[in-house]
């Protein structure tokens, strides 16, 4: 039987809201998270009409049930697109690749290492791999110590995924960001708006350095 409007409106997974919460009394919460007490249901049902929004059940196994008049819409909205951009930036999570000699000159570690810093500033994963050369292979303790030395390089960006281990003739280990693409980019806008609120009051600071004064 194909279900009729009402019920393709609420699942299983919906809160109750409004009339159809069936409680004697509940533990409200006003629409600006201010803790209004228990009371009956048809008081809070009232208050949610007279502020025209939604009285919705947040914790139905608390006894009373926790409600909370809010804009249901508004919220199922809101949380329906940060379920998808949580999906994008999962789907969008890259894996980057750093290559290290075990005999590498330390402003070549260095070039290496500002570049991992820089994907994992933008929330994408770092494999950093070793490339053995000739007997160097019969040496993995110091790819490992190397490897380590990355990894404590990178730990205020980055915490190790998966330890070193031998791929063929390389020593690869994964670092995951601390910071997802969401955070990453949040931190990345917010920090271009700085600059540019900042830029703007230099701007408008020297502007007024360079009129005249006034004439008494």
């Amino acid at each position: 039987m194909a279900d009729t409007p009402h019920e393709e409106e609420f699942r299983i997974s919906d809160p109750r809201t409004n009339e159809r919460i069936r409680v004697p009394e509940v533990r409200l919460v006003g629409p600006n998270g201010e803790q209004v007490g228990v009371v009956r249901i048809e008081v809070a049902q009232r208050l949610a009409q007279e502020a025209d929004l939604d009285l919705v059940e947040v914790a139905p196994n608390s006894k009373p049930p926790v409600v909370k008049i809010m804009d249901y819409g508004k919220f199922k909205y809101e949380a329906a697109q940060k379920a998808k951009e949580a999906r994008r930036n999962q789907a969008n999570t890259v894996l980057k690749e750093v290559r290290f000699r075990l005999k590498i000159e330390a402003h070549d570690y260095i070039t290496k290492l500002k570049r991992a810093e820089g994907f994992l500033k933008s929330g994408d994963k770092v494999k950093a791999m070793i490339l053995f050369r000739g007997r160097e292979q019969s040496r993995p303790e110091q790819g490992v110590r190397l490897l380590r030395k990355f990894a404590e390089d990178v730990a205020e960006l980055g915490v190790v995924e998966s330890n070193p281990t031998i791929d063929g003739r390389n020593m690869t280990m994964v670092i995951a960001p601390i910071k997802n693409k969401s955070e990453a980019k949040a931190e990345q806008n917010a920090q271009r708006a700085a600059n540019k609120e900042a830029a703007r009051h230099a701007r408008s600071g020297s502007d007024s350095e360079g009129e005249p004064a006034d004439a008494e």
